[in-house]
């Protein structure tokens, strides 16, 4: 369906609107004028008849004498009445006779029926002139009206008629555009044009942080990939032994568990944080925490790390237990990368789970970048590949992730359930 600019919209809505105005004041004026010309004659002509009567009562043998304009037809008088006036009684007005215009007056029945008539063909004339005069006004006035009202359409209309093309000018593939409008533009239209450049802002903001999370996302699926591709050669080599052989799918099976806890995740991330919510269960962390150690042991390899598991009574909280494996599951991933001997050890509390490593730590500047990292959602941050990962889960579930150096050296990370 075809639409109208919203300047003609404006124009041929004041158009009506002017029309209608004046088709109404106009007809209210004639039907005034009318009404008002109707009781003048009547009050005229009554008065005249009621001279006339009373002249006839108290002067003996009284006679009327017709002027060029009134006139008396009937008893008094000695014309009698016309077939055009032969009228009932009352006042009739716009009686047409030989080309002119009369207004008549009948009174009485019978013998004593009178009948007065009054000459308006020229005041009719001069009535109609004027008429013609107000309608010639009105429709000046129309044609002055659909002038001012055709450019002050254009002159409103500019403002918003410059923010849409400058609208239509936007490339859904472009990043940092703006809309720009005249600096005199009214205030309604630089509020559109604030609100949409920070919409804008907004997307930018948000095509970043997807492309990043796509790059960071599709890092994360093709190492583990890769692992497994070359374990898998390499186990089906004749000349590897049953024993290496065995050594390397247990390789196998723990990446796979940990692309198992990857994708999890990250169909997590996907997910709306309302439709979480439909996921939700009592998840007990004493037995939670020690399957997801074991499932990470065999990525120590050959490094001297021990675990430490201490739990806290209470350790049950809701949450959905997949992306709860798949945090935690990263950050003992975190702390086996960055260690290469000594204790890893998980504190399990009702609250959360802290991860302490005995790697070399991190600096109050790595610190302050991983922190900046994790509040932007942006590249993946130091001091672990699932770190942003982690990141998205906690500002999806309303977790927090605090990370802190240890004295004695390594890093740790607490992470903190709502």
């Amino acid at each position: 369906m075809a639409t109208k600019s919203l300047r003609r919209q404006i124009m041929l809505g004041m158009l009506a609107y002017t029309l209608l105005l004046s088709l109404g004041i106009a007809t209210y004026g004639v039907t005034v004028i009318k009404n008002v010309e109707h009781l003048i004659w009547e009050s005229l002509l009554r008065s005249e008849f009621e001279y006339f009567l009373e002249c006839q009562r108290t002067e003996a043998g009284y006679r009327w004498d017709d002027t060029e304009l009134l006139r008396l037809f009937g008893k008094g008088s000695d014309t009698p009445i016309p077939a055009e006036f032969d009228l009932p009684a009352g006042v009739h007005d716009g009686i047409s006779v030989e080309k002119k215009q009369f207004v008549v007056l009948a009174s009485g029945i019978g013998p004593d029926r009178s009948v007065m008539t009054l000459d308006i063909t020229n005041i009719e004339r001069v009535e109609r002139q004027l008429i013609w005069m107000i309608l010639g006004s009105a429709a000046v006035l129309v044609c002055i009206l659909v002038l001012v009202t055709i450019f002050g359409a254009r002159r409103l209309v500019r403002p918003l008629s410059s923010l849409a093309r400058a609208i239509a000018e936007l490339s859904p593939d472009q990043n940092g555009q703006r809309v720009q409008i005249e600096p005199h533009a009214p205030k309604e239209a630089q509020v559109i044009a604030e609100r949409l450049n920070s919409y804008l802002v907004q997307i930018d903001d948000f095509v970043e942080r997807e492309r990043k999370f796509i790059r960071m996302a599709s890092h994360e699926l093709r190492t583990p990939l890769a692992v497994v591709v070359s374990t898998a050669e390499v186990a089906l080599d004749p000349l590897v032994s049953p024993h290496s052989t065995e050594a390397h799918l247990r390789r196998i099976l723990a990446t796979a568990h940990e692309m198992q806890n990857l994708v999890t995740l990250l169909l997590a991330l996907a997910r709306d944080p309302a439709r979480l919510q439909s996921m939700m269960e009592l998840v007990d962390l004493a037995e939670l925490v020690p399957s997801i150690v074991q499932d990470h042991r065999l990525l120590a390899g050959s490094k001297e790390l021990a675990f430490d598991i201490i739990t806290t009574p209470p350790c049950s909280i809701h949450a959905p237990r997949q992306i709860v494996s798949a945090t935690i599951g990263n950050l003992v991933r975190n702390a086996i990368e960055n260690s290469e001997h000594g204790t890893i050890r998980m504190i399990t509390t009702g609250s959360g789970v802290t991860v302490q490593d005995s790697g070399h730590g991190v600096s109050e500047s790595e610190r302050s970048r991983i922190y900046t990292q994790l509040a932007r959602a942006g590249s993946a941050a130091a001091g672990g590949i699932g770190l942003e990962l982690i990141a998205r889960a906690c500002a999806h579930l309303g977790w927090r992730l605090d990370i802190d150096s240890l004295e004695s050296g390594g890093t740790k990370a607490t992470l903190t359930f709502r």
